[in-house]
């Protein structure tokens, strides 16, 4: 019988094919799916890409207790960009904006982040409109 995460790693993968993002953009952006289901949903289906089999390999030895950076770079991987540390670190403080909850969180983010941000810092006043920017520059990265 398969496992819970196994089986809404199916249900977002059925979802998604006609999106432009993976399982793992909806576990980062939106904590849905899981982030166990966001692990099966990418070892699922695999890209046979060099690059990427040492993500997989890592992702089946450690699953959920693997890094979100370690599943950011496989995502860059995913879309075939470069995985540098730039960019991992870009994706991931997008992500945190887009789920910031509030301003404690959204001050968090621009603070972690420092100038990764600067681009979205106009926007730092205006939290209904924030998170869509920061989904956006996250897709767009991909």
């Amino acid at each position: 019988m398969p496992s819970a995460a196994t089986g809404a790693a199916r249900q977002w993968a059925a979802l998604t094919t006609e999106m432009p993002f993976h399982a793992i953009d909806g576990y980062l952006l939106d904590g849905r799916p899981s982030k166990a289901a966001a692990i099966a949903a990418a070892l699922g289906q695999r890209i046979p890409a060099e690059r990427a089999q040492p993500f997989y390999r890592a992702l089946e030895a450690v699953g959920d207790r693997a890094a979100d950076e370690a599943l950011i770079a496989l995502r860059l991987v995913i879309a075939d960009k470069p995985a540098d540390d730039d960019a991992v670190r870009r994706l991931r403080a997008l992500a945190m904006l887009a789920r910031a909850a509030d301003a404690a969180a959204r001050d968090a983010a621009f603070a972690k982040a420092g100038p990764m941000l600067d681009d979205l810092a106009a926007l730092r006043a205006e939290p209904n409109r924030l998170p869509a920017a920061a989904r956006a520059a996250y897709l767009a990265m991909l």
